[in-house]
């Protein structure tokens, strides 16, 4: 539990906790690019050691989403997101959650084993993309939540399909 990419992966709470309180652009998107690092880095070292496990597996996607969750409350709250672009920005996560708590409960889906998948990369790296535009260029924040809602919409058809492709015949 206590590997170098797990302890990369929960440096992400920490980020997350700190976000609420920062307020200038520089140390917001300093704080967004530190996580974007985490990230690469969790997943790049687990991979060169060997090291990839179900702990990390469990717990790098978990901090991501406390992660941008945190950042997007934040940005929320404080105006420089609507309610719309926060959603939008949300819907791959709020979908991804349904479907692994459907897949939980419906017994010929208990046995699938939810992976990342190409499209929920890119729906993470230009989630973090917005994250940083937010306060650096604020004017490029509409375009690029169009980005991840269309990237959104292909993700959770994505993850649907290789669900239901990888279901256990009951």
């Amino acid at each position: 539990m206590l590997s170098v990419p797990n302890m990369l992966s929960l440096s992400r709470v920490v980020l997350a906790a700190a976000f609420p309180f920062v307020r200038t652009p520089a140390w917001q998107a300093t704080l967004v690019a530190l996580a974007g690092a985490t990230d690469f880095l969790d997943g790049f070292i687990a991979r060169a050691r060997h090291a990839d496990n179900k702990w990390g597996a469990l717990l790098d996607p978990i901090t991501d989403r406390i992660f941008v969750f945190t950042a997007l409350a934040t940005y929320l709250l404080v105006g420089q997101l609507t309610t719309g672009q926060y959603f939008i920005l949300l819907a791959r996560d709020l979908a991804t959650a349904i479907g692994f708590l459907v897949a939980r409960a419906v017994p010929w889906l208990r046995g699938v084993t939810f992976k990342a998948r190409l499209t929920g990369k890119l729906v993470t790296t230009f989630q973090l993309i917005v994250l940083l535009a937010v306060p650096l260029v604020p004017s490029a924040v509409r375009p690029l939540v169009i980005v991840v809602g269309v990237l959104s919409v292909w993700s959770i058809i994505d993850y649907t399909l290789a669900l239901w492709r990888a279901r256990v015949p009951a």
